[in-house]
């Protein structure tokens, strides 16, 4: 790997680049850019909640033929648990689904807020050259989910151990999320400069402490209902000026390591 030298930063948190990014959201020349990938994200989500609720539905009909009528207040307690469930297992399936869907825009995203912020042009070509480039953007993404699943499967056995599960899992887990956040969304900025995979690891872990604060929020806001639908634009926002502020200068004419 070519070895990079550590260039000046401004001092600030993860926090802040992600708060930031409720900023840069707002800016004009960057609304086209996030309403985009955000309609999407709400029409195919808005569809998913309708086929599960209907779903739902059906399960609840054939569970009321099955008890006895002085049972039938416990739909009251059931319907509201059923569906907060049902929200927040498909606000973190439907995130990682989505990463693949809007992940051209996403970098595009990422590209715009750092011209905004830097006022140069990054020359990534045309929309044909985008398309063109489709099965590198969808690879990277693969690259990730390949970090991803092993990992996580390591992780959620934990919760299966005795102590370990009740005490320690939780909290690995929450940390593991974290960094994968800050994968995810940094690697947008770093991907659009051609930086490997293997590199842009290696730059977050230099400045572990912003990127687990900055992964921690992310994870945090996103498990919140309906604010987890602006999550996406946000952290990419973020994430790329944190890219601006801690890695360009350092990254942008580095050779590309193999991934």
């Amino acid at each position: 790997m070519t070895q990079k030298t550590t260039a000046p930063f401004p001092v600030k948190s993860g926090v802040n680049y992600f708060f930031d990014g409720f900023s840069l959201i707002k800016r004009k020349g960057l609304r086209t850019f996030v309403f985009i990938p955000l309609m999407i994200n709400l029409l195919l989500f808005a569809g998913v909640i309708y086929v599960a609720i209907g779903q739902l539905d059906t399960l609840f009909t054939w569970m009321n033929a099955q008890i006895p009528d002085y049972l039938s207040w416990l739909n009251f307690l059931l319907w509201p648990l059923a569906v907060t469930t049902m929200l927040v297992m498909l606000a973190f399936v439907f995130s990682s689904v989505m990463n693949w869907l809007a992940a051209p825009f996403n970098g595009l995203l990422a590209e715009k807020v750092e011209q905004l912020l830097t006022g140069k042009p990054l020359n990534t070509g045309s929309g044909i050259d985008l398309i063109k480039d489709l099965p590198r953007i969808l690879g990277r993404e693969w690259i990730k989910l390949k970090y991803y699943i092993p990992r996580a499967l390591v992780f959620l056995l934990l919760f299966l151990v005795p102590m370990v599960g009740q005490t320690l899992a939780p909290i690995l887990w929450f940390l593991f999320s974290a960094w994968m956040m800050a994968i995810q969304y940094c690697d947008y900025p770093f991907d659009n400069h051609k930086v490997s995979f293997k590199d842009m690891r290696f730059a977050l872990n230099q400045t572990r402490g912003t990127s687990f604060s900055f992964g921690a929020t992310v994870t945090l806001f996103s498990m919140i209902p309906i604010v987890n639908f602006i999550v996406m634009p946000v952290a990419i926002c973020g994430a790329t000026a944190m890219w601006v502020d801690k890695y360009r200068e350092t990254y942008r004419n580095a050779a590309i390591a193999p991934e």
